[in-house]
């Protein structure tokens, strides 16, 4: 499948929210790399190889109560 770029909506109240949004996707199998983009520093990046979009959506919504992916890309 190789390696994906998969960005990340999320609604992230505070600093300790960003933390715990990187550390929730950082645990899933394929992820290489996490981290936060935008102005406001509320969209996730996650770079890995075979991991599941929807997976990680699924997390970021029931610990955060809101997640869209924007983008999926091939590297």
């Amino acid at each position: 499948m190789g390696k994906q770029k998969i960005v990340m909506k999320v609604v992230m109240k505070c600093k300790k929210c960003q933390t715990k949004a990187l550390r929730a996707v950082a645990g899933k199998d394929g992820v290489s790399s996490v981290g936060l983009e935008g102005e406001e520093r509320n969209k996730v990046v996650v770079i890995g190889d075979g991991v599941d979009a929807v997976d990680l959506a699924k997390t970021l919504r029931k610990k955060f109560g809101g997640a869209d992916i924007i983008s999926v890309s091939q590297l």
